[in-house]
């Protein structure tokens, strides 16, 4: 199995976090028996000091170097994955994707419709160049600004909508989508630590609902259950 991450600054995570992707890794590490590997073009964190990728500032020093590879950017959504996603899978030969990725694109740069249009192309493009690949996609979770403007949490309950149509359209033998639930009792006051990005409370419970999917649909793995930092 080779894993690739994608998604916005919620998966690339700031200077200092732990990410959910460091959660996951943990969490295959005690639960999956088979070999895997962590793949992706990038490995950096988003450094506030620059403005910028390129801080390897991880809250745990020892996450392996080798487990770090992602296709995350900050401010970066569906859009921006899609014209990179097949040249990434590629490269590391990626056979499973997991995908937390459209707040950006709906807050920013494109409507529910748009988005979800970019989440076909992102799709046809990956599975060009791996027919076989797998997929786990997230819905969006609203952030502090999907409870201050009605009309944007529309926009992500509608895209969400549409993501959830898209999965079913696309989902085929042989290259499975899974739509994997939103993260069970997540609580913006708890699980973010400015109304959008995940604290280590919020990591964890983004990193569970991929596993739970990958494991009750795929049998990867076990049940989520945190490790120790």
């Amino acid at each position: 199995m080779r894993i690739m991450f994608v998604g916005d600054s919620m998966t690339v995570g700031s200077a200092g976090d732990y990410t959910w992707r460091y959660r996951m890794w943990q969490h295959l590490n005690a639960s999956y028996g088979g070999p895997y590997k962590i793949v992706g073009p990038r490995r950096e964190l988003y450094d506030p000091a620059a403005g910028a990728a390129g801080s390897l500032d991880y809250g745990d020093p020892g996450f392996p170097e080798r487990s770090r590879g992602h296709l995350a950017g900050w401010g970066e959504g569906w859009l921006h994955m899609a014209p990179l996603i097949g040249d990434a899978v590629r490269r590391g030969k990626a056979d499973t994707l997991l995908i937390s990725l459209g707040l950006i694109d709906l807050g920013f740069y494109t409507d529910a419709e748009q988005t979800a249009a970019n989440v076909r192309l992102f799709l046809a493009e990956a599975r060009e160049a791996n027919p076989r690949l797998r997929a786990v996609l997230m819905p969006v979770i609203p952030n502090i600004r999907a409870f201050t403007e009605p009309s944007f949490a529309a926009e992500c309950e509608r895209f969400n909508e549409l993501l959830g149509k898209a999965v079913a359209d696309l989902d085929r033998p042989g290259s499975p989508l899974l739509l994997a639930s939103p993260p069970e009792g997540w609580d913006i006051d708890r699980d973010t630590y400015d109304g959008t990005h995940p604290s280590p409370e919020g990591e964890h419970r983004i990193a569970a609902a991929f596993a739970d999917a990958m494991h009750q649909a795929w049998d990867v793995g076990a049940p989520y259950v945190p490790a120790s930092s």
